[in-house]
């Protein structure tokens, strides 16, 4: 089983930008699906963006096309999410997530394993 834990979030300026970074321990992370999710006070959970076992396939909620990016290294173990031209409207909770399949997955019932989240917060 996979833990994850995320890193980088904080308080920025809109139009700013943040790197998200989610560190996974375990021995088989490249066989694991990696989304991010995020969640705002009242809000419903919703997928930011998922990335495939290689990297090479990549999601991305039509809220963030274009600003955000999600990569992963394998070789390290870790998943990257930049973030930029930040909104007030990207205010919120973001979690690193793991899935155990081969499709990317976009409901966070999909995903197995979840990181504690870390805050992102978006000044106008």
């Amino acid at each position: 089983q996979v833990q994850l834990v995320e890193s980088g979030g904080g308080l920025v300026q809109a139009g700013g930008s943040l790197r998200l970074s989610c560190a996974a321990s375990g021995r088989t992370f490249s066989n694991y699906v990696m989304g991010w999710f995020r969640q705002a006070p009242g809000k419903e959970r919703e997928i930011v963006a998922a990335i495939n076992r290689s990297g090479g396939i990549t999601y991305y909620a039509d809220s963030v096309k274009g600003r955000f990016t999600l990569t992963r290294d394998n070789a390290k173990n870790t998943v990257y999410l930049q973030m930029n031209s930040l909104k007030p409207e990207d205010t919120a909770v973001y979690y690193c997530a793991a899935r155990q399949a081969y499709g990317l997955g976009y409901g966070s019932h999909d995903y197995n394993a979840w990181g504690q989240g870390t805050q992102v917060t978006v000044s106008s």
